[in-house]
């Protein structure tokens, strides 16, 4: 049977967990629990929702139900509840787990729920770190060369120059702490190549980035074609342009589905054709398995928040909770502090002339 709920341990849970957040919760959150255990031994989750639910489910899920703590939550926030009203639920499963990671109590987040309503509670319950103006978005997606980083995705639709170079900074400290890379490549997401190339607000962080202690890893300016090309790790743009770029990007792999599929049932020496490319074609479906990108982050804040897609089953969520375990196994925060720091050194703020 899951542990008691422990309020004041000594030790923080690694993760706070909205268990009835999602289209198929809390099923598939406790099957992808269940998973990350598995992978994550020494973890601890604080399970919030209906308790008593919860706790029938626990039991037919040993591992899971070794790792986790419940917390009863009475109210579940609906998919299409507006934030404005999500935010006076207090007794939400979402709010419960947010307020463990404001609290101390655990390091962070996941969730599959309204992610209007996450982004709300998390922005002002668990709030932004010091020296940031907002937070980001960020995902991870597939390229030819590998896993990209791209932020934001939304979170933001209106950027300045100083957004732009916070994002680049997080987005560098992401990459090493889900992506493992030592020496991630930044590129600044603009209308060409050329440095005259934008706005005066792109190219103005174009040169901030460039001066700064990431700017030997800083490539420049990049186009739409290099997201999937993988010229770079980690793709800086404003959340309007980052968001309609990742929905251009899964609309085109939905087609390429379906164009797959056409060719492949048109005729039957195109079905024996399918037969002989199957093997190859497993692949292509696993690696570009969307399971597999399954955990949008909300960066620069005060913990961990991981936003699962509301639809994903146990094996996309058990994917969310890995990207989350990164992230605070990797000082992910901390890292993210001291890349500002050095920032804020070498380009200090301009403080407004007194009136």
């Amino acid at each position: 049977m899951p542990a008691s709920d422990r309020k004041g341990a000594s030790a923080p849970f690694s993760l706070a967990i909205d268990a009835m957040g999602g289209d198929h919760a809390p099923d598939a959150i406790l099957d992808g629990l269940e998973l990350a255990a598995e992978r994550h031994p020494h973890a601890r989750f604080l399970l919030v929702g209906d308790e008593v639910r919860l706790g029938a489910l626990l039991a037919m899920r040993p591992r899971a139900a070794k790792a986790c703590s419940l917390r009863h939550a009475p109210d579940v926030i609906s998919g299409d509840l507006k934030p404005t009203a999500a935010l006076r639920i207090r007794g939400s499963s979402m709010r419960v787990a947010i307020d463990a990671v404001a609290g101390g109590e655990a390091a962070g987040i996941v969730s599959a729920g309204n992610t209007g309503a996450l982004m709300a509670l998390a922005k002002i319950v668990v709030k932004t770190l010091p020296e940031i103006d907002r937070p980001a978005l960020a995902a991870i997606g597939p390229s030819a060369r590998g896993d990209v980083v791209m932020l934001d995705l939304g979170a933001n639709v209106q950027c300045d120059a100083r957004n732009l170079v916070e994002f680049a900074v997080m987005g560098d400290a992401f990459a090493r702490a889900v992506l493992g890379l030592t020496n991630p490549t930044i590129g600044l997401l603009n209308v060409g190549s050329e440095e005259l190339k934008g706005d005066e607000r792109v190219r103005q962080a174009a040169e901030t980035i460039r001066d700064s202690h990431i700017g030997t890893n800083f490539r420049g300016f990049v186009e739409g074609h290099d997201i999937a090309a993988g010229t770079v790790d980690v793709i800086v743009t404003d959340g309007f342009t980052g968001n309609v770029a990742l929905k251009t990007g899964e609309g085109a792999l939905k087609l390429m589905r379906d164009l797959l599929r056409q060719v492949f049932t048109s005729s039957v020496p195109a079905r024996m054709g399918y037969l002989l490319a199957r093997p190859a074609l497993d692949r292509l479906r696993e690696w570009m398995d969307p399971r597999r990108y399954n955990g949008a982050v909300l960066i620069g804040l005060n913990g961990v928040v991981v936003k699962s897609h509301g639809g994903t089953d146990a094996l996309g969520f058990a994917h969310a909770v890995d990207v989350a375990m990164d992230m605070v196994t990797h000082r992910f925060n901390e890292n993210i502090r001291e890349g500002l720091a050095r920032l804020s050194a070498a380009t200090p703020r301009e403080t407004p002339a007194p009136r």
